[in-house]
């Protein structure tokens, strides 16, 4: 096997096993043959013909045994990964558990995983029931379940199957994954994430998922199952990547890329796992926070820091008037909670400056009294030597000319001044 500094080999499994369960009051009202065949013209191929093919081989089993053969699934982590109060009541109340499992050889696809989740789903279905995902310890409805796997061409959503929980530390955030090793590949982590990159290093994660989900199925073409697979050190993720797993191709951006270091993390415990770690470019300085937040800034690139404008009445003007009337309404909407899921709220805000005032973007983080915002820079500025990307700071309510809400594809609300530079139609310069 061929070791380089440009290659970090990550061992294969010899095979890969997926489990789904069904919970039901009572048995079964039809086979699951019967179930999936009711899915003919509803499942694309080629998995509607790829669970048919596993029920009648030995790569899968489907069994119904009494609920109380099994330990109990946990309630709070279900809760955790979004079980609703309906789904742990019909849990509580079942009798017997349908049992789908399947294994399969690493590499592309991944019968396993599309066979069984899609018996599951058809067994489910037919009895008005849930699917459990054993693997991630979620509950899916039948019909999200069937959503998630394959279309007509293939394709699917990365976030359909993968997860990107975190935790706190006094270092800042630990972000894993939770989903690679269906498909055999080690789960990826990043340890001290500032705080307020919640929803952008999620975001991150998953793209770089992707990324390395395809280097490490394009290493298992072969007809011989490989003992390890040679990934990039330096890994590449772009605005695609990210829009590609959230199932939005259309909408990513024109970003510069963003390297990633790649580290192989193994487990001293033999009942823990080993990781991925996701680090900076080696020789990177600083902290290893401040290059996250530069990522996050260049791959979340629809918005950008110093903005001049000078003219009353132009278009620049106007911009800014319609951002500060809807400012109210968006602290409101902010404090409440009601921002779209997996979207961040930022503003932009004046510094003075000798040439006038230096327009730079900060994600808010807490908005409690209305004059003042709390949040952390996401630009460096020319004119303060203190506003840093991750910096914390703090904005007078006042002094902002604009804000906009961003998810993983960019700007989805607001941005008004930024439409009024992309338009064409800058305003004359302050200097």
């Amino acid at each position: 096997m061929l070791i380089t500094d440009d290659f970090l080999p990550v061992p294969v499994p010899e095979s890969l096993s997926a489990t789904y369960l069904v919970p039901m009051a009572g048995l079964p009202k039809v086979s699951a043959k019967t179930a999936v065949a009711a899915l003919t013209g509803r499942l694309a191929e080629p998995v509607h013909g790829l669970a048919r093919q596993m029920l009648d081989s030995p790569l899968m089993s489907v069994d119904t045994r009494p609920i109380t053969e099994f330990p109990e699934l946990p309630p709070d982590l279900l809760t955790a990964f979004g079980a609703t109060e309906e789904q742990l009541a019909r849990l509580a109340a079942a009798t017997h558990l349908v049992v789908v499992q399947a294994e399969y050889r690493p590499g592309w696809p991944p019968a396993h995983e599309w066979a069984a989740r899609a018996v599951a789903a058809a067994v489910a279905e037919s009895v008005d029931g849930d699917v459990v995902d054993v693997f991630g310890l979620q509950f899916l409805d039948p019909a999200t379940a069937l959503r998630s796997l394959p279309d007509e061409q293939g394709r699917i959503r990365l976030v359909d199957w993968v997860l990107v929980p975190y935790s706190s530390d006094t270092e800042g955030l630990w972000f894993t994954t939770k989903g690679l090793r269906r498909f055999g590949l080690l789960e990826l982590q990043t340890q001290g994430v500032p705080d307020h990159l919640t929803r952008a290093w999620g975001a991150v994660m998953t793209g770089a998922a992707r990324r390395l989900l395809r280097d490490w199925t394009d290493g298992l073409t072969g007809e011989e199952v490989p003992a390890f697979v040679q990934l990039p050190v330096l890994a590449t993720v772009t605005g695609h990547d990210i829009a590609v797993a959230y199932g939005n191709p259309e909408q990513h951006g024109a970003t510069a890329p963003v390297l990633l270091r790649l580290e192989l993390d193994p487990a001293t415990d033999p009942e823990a796992d080993s990781f991925l770690s996701l680090r900076p470019p080696a020789g990177h300085p600083g902290p290893d926070g401040r290059y996250y937040a530069a990522a996050c800034a260049t791959l979340f690139s629809g918005i950008q820091p110093d903005v001049r404008y000078a003219r009353s009445g132009d278009a620049m003007s106007r911009a800014v008037a319609t951002a500060r009337a809807a400012l109210g309404d968006a602290r409101a909407r902010f404090v409440a909670g009601h921002l779209p899921a997996e979207s961040q709220l930022v503003v932009k805000y004046g510094l003075p400056g000798d040439d006038g005032p230096e327009y730079v973007w900060a994600g808010v983080t807490s908005w409690e009294a209305p004059e003042r915002i709390v949040g952390v820079s996401a630009s460096d500025a020319n004119t303060d030597p203190s506003v840093r990307i991750g910096a914390p700071v703090v904005v007078e309510a006042t002094d902002v000319v604009d804000w906009a809400v961003l998810d993983a594809t960019g700007v989805i609300e607001g941005g008004w001044t930024q439409a009024v530079l992309d338009s064409g139609e800058p305003p004359t310069p302050s200097r």
